[in-house]
């Protein structure tokens, strides 16, 4: 590769690692390609699995400000840029990797901290936004079902001890 390519290459590469909101680096040797096609397709659109040349990588990564890289981009590696939830993604390679021993997550970077192999493999026991979400608006739904209990539940006791007081003034009288 001539340096005007490499130089092409490392901008694309930049521009790739700016725009993701994370980024997986994976061991691809001894996938087929339709393994890694079937797992580009798992991924989805708004993710990219491409291999690049560590070097050229390790140059793009420090140019776009991510730092600590470089002990991971070791051997062959395969470059996952995730815009989006990528939580979703670390559960997809997990996943993947299960049934395709071949595949081998090397590492991370997300929210701008970089992940070893075991700490990139815990980002997908996390839950996802989605899954956040959804408990949150269940939280918020539950207490605002439990104050509207209690609200009802004040005028309700006000109207029963009343009428108990009534009651037994008339049965006094």
């Amino acid at each position: 590769m001539k340096r005007p390519e490499k130089e092409a290459v490392v901008a694309q590469l930049t521009a790739q690692f700016r725009e993701a909101d994370a980024v997986y680096l994976t061991e691809y040797r001894g996938l087929t390609v339709p393994q890694i096609s079937d797992l580009r397709e798992k991924l989805g659109r708004d993710t990219s699995y491409s291999v690049a040349k560590n070097t050229l990588a390790r140059i793009a990564a420090k140019e776009a400000g991510i730092e600590g890289l470089d002990e991971i981009l070791a051997g062959p590696t395969a470059i996952t840029f995730v815009k989006g939830d990528f939580i979703e993604a670390a559960k997809i390679l997990r996943d993947f990797a299960k049934d395709n021993k071949a595949l081998i997550v090397k590492g991370a970077a997300a929210d701008g901290t970089v992940y070893d192999a075991e700490g990139a493999i815990k980002l997908a026991d996390l839950k996802s936004r989605p899954q956040l979400l959804a408990e949150f608006a269940g939280d918020i739904k539950a207490t605002m079902s439990k104050a509207a209990y209690l609200f009802n539940a004040l005028p309700t006791k006000a109207v029963r001890t009343i009428d108990a007081l009534r009651e037994k003034q008339e049965k006094a009288a």
